[in-house]
């Protein structure tokens, strides 16, 4: 029952991340670089902290105990963040050129897949041999249904005209796309690796509710990664003269832009706060805990095509395409499945 429970807070973070794309459309008058950066400031400085906050024992403070952490362990997880921080920048250009459905899911399936493993081969986990193998088999289950997701996106682009390309996503370019999704998926699978980097284990020894151990961790490495994308977008500012862009819109049109960041900024927040709450329902050293990364990619993956779907993404793109597509999203929920039954 505590699994299920936790996969059902996990999915609810994952619709959230899923859906923080969706304002970008309703943001007027703003350059890619401006949304870029005022959204981070909601999704990986303001949501985080206050999440954070949570963490904090009565008569202490939240960088009080961050600092016991200890000033390696602390850097380290800043230093993941900003590895981090350059994939979560080209996975905002993977959406650009693939759109929703297909971006997410090259990006998040190769992030799944650095995400999950390495941190157990760092702990010493043999994959070739028991809760191992049984990782390496889920894990695996998951790449092969993202793996036929993409495929069905190659299909869809050969099915489309440029034309139709071009409604369904603007800036549509399957191999400048293909390259910058593989790059996003590889560097945002750091987040996983800062999580790990000390920090949040030095949290489990404190007196600190269970469900909210992991949030100190995570507002450090979003710290590292919203300096990245922060130094990348004032640059863009500077050399595409779109800094005045902030401001010059009028006093409604900021309004809109603010509100309408801040939506995306806390529903892609919302994934990380989902597992950090739901894994605590999981049991300790348990297969389940070890696969909730690539659990969170794979449902991101899931609930961003049906966006893709309901935004008309793959309007035109073909039957087998899309049967490809439903196939594959079918393979993403057997390696849930399979983790969840290989517990018993």
């Amino acid at each position: 029952m505590n699994t299920i429970l936790g996969l059902l807070i996990i999915a609810i973070g994952s619709i959230g991340q899923s859906s923080s794309y969706v304002p970008i459309k309703k943001v007027k008058d703003w350059s890619w670089e401006c949304f870029w950066l005022v959204q981070g400031i909601f999704a990986w400085l303001l949501f985080p902290y206050l999440g954070a906050l949570l963490a904090v024992p009565e008569g202490h403070s939240l960088f009080g105990i961050i600092g016991s952490a200890g000033a390696p362990a602390v850097y380290k997880t800043i230093g993941f963040g900003m590895l981090w921080g350059v994939g979560g920048l080209t996975f905002g250009l993977s959406m650009r050129y693939l759109g929703v459905a297909m971006g997410q899911s090259i990006a998040l399936g190769t992030c799944s897949a650095f995400g999950t493993l390495i941190p157990a081969i760092i702990a010493g986990e043999n994959l070739f041999e028991g809760k191992g193998l049984i990782l390496l088999i889920a894990v695996s289950i998951a790449i092969a249904g993202i793996a036929v997701i993409g495929y069905a996106g190659a299909l869809k682009s050969e099915n489309m005209s440029e034309e139709e390309k071009r409604k369904a996503v603007k800036d549509f370019a399957l191999k400048k796309g293909l390259l910058i999704a593989l790059l996003a998926g590889v560097m945002s699978a750091c987040f996983n690796l800062g999580l790990e980097s000390g920090v949040k284990e030095h949290m489990e020894t404190m007196n600190i509710p269970e469900l909210y151990v992991g949030l100190p961790a995570t507002l450090l490495v979003t710290i590292g990664g919203f300096l990245v994308n922060a130094v990348y977008c004032i640059f863009e500012n500077f050399r595409n003269k779109t800094g005045g862009q902030y401001f010059s819109v009028s006093g409604s049109v900021f309004i809109n832009n603010l509100l309408f960041c801040a939506l995306a900024g806390v529903l892609w927040y919302s994934q990380f706060f989902g597992k950090s709450v739901g894994e605590s329902f999981f049991d300790k050293g348990s297969v389940m805990l070890a696969f909730s990364w690539s659990i969170l990619m794979s449902l991101n993956v899931l609930f961003s095509n049906v966006w893709g779907i309901i935004l008309k993404e793959w309007k035109g793109a073909g039957k087998k395409s899309v049967t490809f597509l439903v196939t594959g999203l079918l393979v993403l929920i057997l390696s849930i499945i399979f983790t969840g039954i290989s517990q018993q």
